[in-house]
């Protein structure tokens, strides 16, 4: 095999997977583990939602760190931080859970850069959009069988949790520690702080560049759904008859990676802006985001219908946009840039459970994912540009 399926490839799709085991877990345990202790939807929303609030903020340095001193160098360090934020959830409450959270969102940032800039660098362009969709792919693997997981952790022993952290920690950092990107690691490092607009200055091109703010707002709005989906589900399965988290997050999962495998090919790789194919795939968030707000009524067939619909876009947004914006971003500061709009991915997964949680809290689960499925529509309008490629 080679290009994006080539052995070296393969080594790091599995790091991911082993990586993002953990979160497959943990975004069930802590919402369950939250309500348990007696925190509300506001609170438990805040605890996950400084995941990635964190690694937003991280984002941008992380790019800039690792196109100073090369992704394997940055990764070998990171795990350990990893590590360490792992097994801290398994000696503290909830206080602790919210640091752990913080670090991990600080390993996020850096792990996930380094991976997909890796990738990126290393690819030819016409591979890029199978290295990153198989790379998103593997991320969510572990979210087949780690709701499950989780659900029989909760309902049998919590002991199990504490071996399962540890021997996630330990694997993931022995098996990250050999892994290699031989194309980046053999070129010469550059310091390009210089040659680029600055990390600060950076943050003004969300708004001057146009492709990349219009990728970021779109980002941001699905990944605000996504949050949701992700942080209330294993709540409001409780409240349906028939409703199951551990299942609905399973059938997600398992959605998003037979269509990332699946599509892979087909997710647009040529620098151009395909409308309409982004216009379908924020038509299906929301009516995902309605199925799964109907299914209080409606009952669970609308619940499960939701999970495929909303796998089914989480599948294809983001490798598309990632892919789109290696080709339009200028080289010189592509890093840093890419680093912003992924952080724009992670501010909105962390809005989805900090504004979504109060929004539970006041009106119901229900009326929150209804909100999710208005603010689709309306991206449905922002995704639509006339012209097919934004650059002449």
């Amino acid at each position: 095999m080679s290009g994006a399926m080539a052995w070296p490839f393969l080594r790091l799709y599995l790091l991911v997977l082993f990586y993002f085991s953990a979160n497959a877990i943990l975004n069930v345990i802590i919402p369950l583990q939250g309500e348990a202790l007696g925190a509300n939807n506001t609170t438990i929303g805040l605890i996950m939602g400084a995941y990635l609030f964190t690694t937003m903020f991280f984002r941008p340095w992380a790019g800039h760190i690792i196109q100073k001193h090369g992704p394997i160098k940055v990764l070998r360090f990171i795990l350990i931080l990893n590590g360490f934020a792992l097994i801290l959830y398994t000696i503290t409450g909830l206080g602790g859970y919210l640091v752990a959270r913080m670090l991990q969102g600080v390993s996020t940032a850096f792990f996930s850069m380094a991976l997909q800039i890796g990738i990126i660098d290393a690819l030819p362009e016409e591979d890029r959009s199978q290295g990153i969709s198989l790379y998103s792919l593997f991320s969510y693997v572990p979210g087949i069988i780690g709701p499950l997981l989780a659900l029989g952790i909760w309902q049998r022993d919590m002991d199990y949790f504490t071996v399962a952290m540890i021997a996630i920690a330990i694997f993931t950092g022995l098996f990250g520690y050999s892994a290699k990107i031989d194309k980046a690691e053999s070129q010469p490092v550059t310091n390009n702080a210089e040659q680029g607009v600055s990390i600060f200055k950076s943050f003004s091109e969300l708004v001057k560049n146009p492709f990349l703010f219009k990728c970021s707002v779109l980002m941001l709005a699905a990944s605000i759904i996504f949050g949701a989906s992700t942080t209330f589900i294993p709540l409001y399965a409780v409240q349906l008859k028939d409703g199951n988290a551990g299942i609905y997050l399973m059938i997600q999962a398992g959605t998003v990676v037979l269509a990332r495998f699946a599509w892979r090919k087909k997710i647009p790789s040529d620098g151009k802006w395909h409308s309409f194919f982004i216009m379908g795939t924020m038509l299906l968030l929301a009516i995902a985001s309605q199925c799964v707000s109907f299914s209080m009524n409606g009952g669970a067939i609308y619940f499960y219908v939701g999970a495929i619909l909303m796998g089914i876009a989480q599948a294809l947004i983001y490798p598309t946009l990632t892919t789109y914006l290696s080709f339009v971003l200028p080289k010189m500061n592509r890093n840093v840039l890419l680093g912003l709009f992924i952080a724009m991915a992670d501010l909105g997964v962390s809005l989805g459970s900090v504004i979504m949680g109060p929004l539970a809290d006041f009106y119901s689960y229900s009326a929150m994912y209804r909100v999710c499925a208005i603010l689709g529509v309306a991206m449905l309008f922002f995704a639509y540009d006339r012209r097919k490629v934004f650059v002449g």
